[in-house]
């Protein structure tokens, strides 16, 4: 038998008492809509959702039962990238998000999933990086839709943008 989660919880929401199992899930897998994954505790989950998520670390899929599984984010093969100074630091955020990578911050340092272009970049413009596994929570994106912002047939950020780069 497949359960079927239909809906997501905010970590800061999560009831411990209605939380039934628990799930690691990459990036990519949290960023899915309609796939279906196994639970820690080896149950099939449907995961049924009206629009794609942004699932981070500690959030939960609802179950059509009222229970609870939560989200634990997958470590990935991320490089930590620190700089010398703020104005350095924000160069190189700037060219990282002129490539629309993900990007996840934490205080003085970025964290990204491994790519040797980007890195060689990074290093050609000063930037220390040192390569570490851990859970990824980017940045939101400006352009992502939020849950109530999606409209069915809408795809007018999918593989493409409309702003200009200067």
């Amino acid at each position: 038998m497949t359960d079927r989660a239909h809906a997501v919880v905010d970590r800061a929401q999560v009831a411990a008492a209605r939380v039934v199992d628990r799930v690691t899930l990459d990036l990519d897998a949290r960023r899915k809509r309609r796939h279906v994954v196994t639970t820690t505790g080896g149950r099939r989950l449907l995961v049924d959702l009206a629009s794609v998520p942004q699932l981070a670390n500690g959030d939960a899929l609802a179950l059509d039962d009222g229970g609870l599984v939560v989200v634990d984010a997958e470590p990935e093969a991320l490089v930590e990238v620190t700089t010398e100074d703020p104005q350095h630091f924000a160069v190189v955020a700037w060219h990282l998000g002129n490539r629309h990578l993900p990007v996840q911050f934490g205080g003085d340092r970025l964290r990204l999933r491994r790519d040797h272009v980007i890195e060689a970049m990074l290093v050609r413009l000063g930037a220390r990086l040192v390569p570490v596994d851990a859970p990824f929570d980017p940045e939101p994106g400006a352009y992502d839709h939020g849950p109530d912002d999606h409209k069915p047939g809408d795809h007018s950020n999918a593989g493409g943008h409309a702003h200009g780069h200067g």
